[in-house]
């Protein structure tokens, strides 16, 4: 692969739940890339953006708009339909993963292990009314007893959610989360360690990077520990037997195949104490702030400047 200069067109911003945080992996991501001797220029996806495409001619697009568009497969569509290369999961695959409860039906079907879960529209919600929805969710027959997670069905830096321990949170978080989109999933929580494994997808396969564990001073991984100084203390490497690292490995590399994802991405799991990953989340656009996992990773891995520059030159040529 010649390592080439190249013309870099980075998306951030957007309008999204998300925006602040994209601006920033956007700044972060177009500083490196400039310091490796590329050329970079950053867009907001507004009206600008396709004039700004057919103008500067880029080499390469690299999306990194969180949550809605950005990962749901709308920008990936566009970016297809334009003929443009650009970094990350295709647009069929962002489909597949943005959406948690069909990654989690396909977690399934590949015999990987992931929360009981049941996922409810609005419009369902009101329908039917919220107290038959409660006492439904609750009943025996739905295997979900307290705690739960309630979330957001797409969208990521954990806006929405809420762990719940009865009925009456329970019913103010579907509310909460109804807020972020139109279809909330009540998931069973695992009490374990979350870990993030992030995923480099190049020439020679998926390759892990270290394993990324996450503890905060409340136990409660939420937006203002993931993006605040402070509230959240990583170990990069985890610390983690043998055995512990196969398996989150092997688990998280088998979720990015199962998606079809390609170049990078960073599954989210719980290992349990009895040494069970639990897949939670696919991430598609992973954060690039200073606070965020995959740059947490990839410094541990070595470099994160070169993996961005190894994804940029692989990108530009998996085409």
């Amino acid at each position: 692969m010649v390592m080439e200069t190249l013309k870099i067109l980075i998306v951030s911003g957007g309008l999204t739940h998300e925006r602040d945080v994209s601006l920033r992996s956007g700044r972060r991501v177009a500083n490196l890339l400039r310091q490796s001797g590329h050329t970079v220029e950053v867009c907001d996806l507004n009206a600008q953006f396709l004039p700004t495409i057919a103008e500067f001619e880029p080499d390469l697009v690299w999306p990194l708009i969180h949550g809605s568009v950005g990962e749901d497969g709308s920008v990936q569509d566009l970016l297809e339909l334009i003929q443009f290369p650009y970094v990350g999961a295709t647009a069929d695959a962002c489909v597949l993963a943005s959406a948690k409860p069909v990654a989690k039906s396909l977690a399934v079907s590949s015999d990987v292990a992931t929360p009981a879960w049941i996922s409810l529209t609005q419009s369902l919600f009101r329908q039917v009314g919220a107290p038959a929805v409660i006492n439904a969710i609750l009943s025996n027959d739905a295997g979900l007893d307290f705690p739960l997670i309630v979330k957001p069905s797409d969208g990521g830096s954990a806006l929405g959610i809420s762990k719940v321990s009865s009925e009456d949170e329970l019913r103010s978080a579907m509310v909460d989360a109804f807020a972020y989109g139109d279809t909330v999933m009540v998931e069973q929580f695992i009490s374990g360690r979350e870990i993030a494994l992030s995923i480099i997808d190049l020439e020679d396969g998926p390759h892990a990077l270290p394993a990324v564990e996450i503890q905060t001073d409340d136990g409660d991984y939420d937006y203002d520990a993931r993006y605040n100084t402070g509230r959240s203390e990583f170990f990069v490497p985890a610390q983690l037997s043998e055995a512990e690292v196969t398996h989150i490995r092997d688990t998280a590399i088998t979720m990015h195949e199962v998606l079809g994802l390609r170049h990078l991405s960073r599954i989210d799991l719980i290992l349990d104490d009895e040494g069970v990953a639990w897949f939670i989340d696919a991430n598609v656009v992973p954060g690039m702030t200073d606070t965020s996992l995959f740059p947490l990773a990839a410094e541990a891995e070595g470099s994160f400047s070169q993996v961005l520059e190894d994804i940029a030159h692989y990108a530009r040529e998996d085409v």
